[in-house]
């Protein structure tokens, strides 16, 4: 280690939830152009991308300054989720971060901007391969930190090669750049009392689907904010993992992680943690809605009294977990309904974005819309539509989750399909802030229904103006309920929903019924 006050900090970050059973892999191009995220920024320009952001290395940053490091910015990069990350995109990226760390001369600390949840093609534990290589090249005197998302799958090794791993408190995820600022902290401690803390980790034994792991919502706000508790307790820091369901691998699944001055405070810790989520289990429960269900629901709560838009999302279309954001069961739906003041967005699709634009504002004409090929349910809207609005999709997103984040969206336009108005975008991003409705002349206070892709970020931007939120489950690349999805891999007891059938034994009769297939109950304002 180097000593002194002005520690030399290596900075880097390689982001990608993995959606094992998605259509599309997460190319090199994905990782360039950032899908929501920031796009790939290498050395000194990490300073200026990552201010005001709402992200990790934000945060990291922040407390670089804050605490005098010499910071090291070497490479960051992120995709929205999809399948899996290609070989080359993992090895490129990898390689660079690695390289950069190894150049950037001796080190006292390394931080790392990581997701947790990464499968890439030729290996099961992205993060675990990346820290492993880390660790060669800074060797096991210097402390490595890491920001990690609430939907981390972590494995045993990436525990072990990391001398601390900090997970996000709240989904929607609106403390990343927090997160960041708690692990560099960390980091700055570690450095400077030049030792680690004592670590403990534990899995869990069921998965939760992901509407349901809202942390403003029971069971999950009173998981987290015991979080707090446990760090009142003599604990330096205690991550709860919700993992991410849809990753067909060992190390998919929830789990607890705690680090304390001695090895029984981080042991406590983690069976503190354990025991709460073993109590939450029938607490997970919920409802949802058929795609007709949802808006004849939402329709109902809309001719009462009351302000603000119903709010029906599209969980199984998310792209926040792999969805395309092009489905088309929630539009047709809507379109048959014909409520007025109805909009959907975003229905990601180039073809329909440019011969919108072709047209011109005002213009008539048939389009096709959308459509997953490779859903049997799903095929593409064939209608007549209006073009109410043309944009070129760069859209400032200043809600809680993205945080001032600058998206394009491509070439994007409004399409009016008699009561029903549509955002048809070229670029795929995740329907979380109001302004990407805004941009295409849609204002989303004004609303009756709303449609979003999306599963639980969106609250973070649109639950204050909701008169009632209902989860839909519409045909899409990700079910609702993880006990849905064909696992061949998870490790033998993991239990698929809440209370429901275990991986390795018959999942013909599961304890309860499927989470999410009740028929009535919503949220209100």
């Amino acid at each position: 280690m180097t000593g002194g006050t002005g520690f030399r900090v290596a900075l880097a970050g390689f982001l990608h939830e993995t959606n094992t059973f998605a259509p599309t892999p997460a190319t090199y191009e994905a990782f360039c152009q950032g899908g929501g995220y920031v796009p790939m920024t290498r050395g000194a320009g990490m300073f200026e991308a990552f201010r005001n952001v709402n992200l990790g290395m934000s945060g990291a940053l922040r407390i670089a300054a804050e605490c005098g490091w010499q910071a090291v910015p070497v490479l960051w990069a992120g995709a929205i989720p999809s399948a899996h990350v290609s070989r080359d995109a993992f090895e490129r990226i990898a390689s660079e971060i690695i390289a950069g760390i190894r150049d950037a001369g001796p080190l006292d600390g390394v931080f790392l901007d990581l997701h947790g949840a990464m499968v890439a093609e030729h290996f099961d534990d992205g993060e675990g391969e990346l820290l492993r290589r880390v660790r060669t090249v800074v060797g096991p005197e210097v402390p490595i930190a890491a920001a990690l998302d609430l939907h981390g799958n972590i494995s045993e090794e990436s525990v072990a090669l990391c001398d601390v791993m900090v997970g996000f408190r709240t989904y929607p995820h609106v403390d990343m750049a927090a997160t960041g600022a708690r692990a560099a902290r960390l980091l700055d401690r570690m450095m400077r009392a030049r030792k680690r803390p004592a670590k403990a980790f534990r899995r869990l034994p069921y998965l939760v689907p992901i509407p349901f792991q809202s942390t403003d919502t029971a069971p999950g706000d009173r998981l987290y904010r015991q979080l707090d508790d446990i760090e009142t307790t003599g604990v330096v820091s205690a991550s709860l993992f919700m993992g991410f369901p849809a990753a067909d691998i060992p190390d998919c699944g929830p789990c607890a992680i705690a680090y304390a001055d001695t090895q029984a405070e981080a042991d406590q810790a983690v069976e503190r943690i354990a025991a709460a989520y073993d109590d939450a289990e029938a607490a997970f429960d919920n409802v949802s809605y058929a795609a007709d269900e949802a808006v004849a629901e939402a329709a109902r709560i809309a001719n009462h009294a009351g302000t603000g838009p119903v709010i029906i999302a599209d969980t199984q279309d998310n792209p926040g977990a792999g969805g395309v954001s092009a489905t088309t069961g929630m539009l047709s739906a809507l379109v048959a309904a014909q409520v007025p003041g109805s909009a959907l967005g975003l229905i990601v699709d180039p073809a329909a974005a440019a011969r919108a634009h072709s047209l011109g504002e005002g213009a008539t004409a048939d389009f096709r819309l959308g459509g997953h090929p490779g859903l049997p349910d799903d095929a593409p809207l064939e209608i007549e539509a209006q073009v109410e609005k043309l944009a070129e999709g760069k859209v400032h997103a200043t809600g809680p989750y993205f945080g001032g984040t600058r998206l394009d969206l491509g070439p994007s336009a409004c399409l009016r399909i008699g009561a029903v108005r549509v955002v048809v975008t070229s670029n795929i991003a995740h329907m979380a802030d109001r302004e990407m409705f805004r941009f295409a002349g849609i204002d989303p206070e004004d609303q009756r229904l709303l449609v979003v892709k999306s599963s639980t970020h969106f609250r973070a931007d649109f639950a204050p103006i909701a008169r009632a939120i209902l989860v839909a489950r519409a045909p899409g690349p990700m079910p609702l309920n993880p006990a849905d999805l064909p696992f061949t891999r998870l490790r033998p007891g993991l239990r698929l929903s809440p209370n429901g059938p275990a991986f390795g034994a018959s999942r013909a009769d599961p304890a309860r019924p499927d989470p999410g297939s009740a028929a009535a109950a919503v949220q209100y304002r």
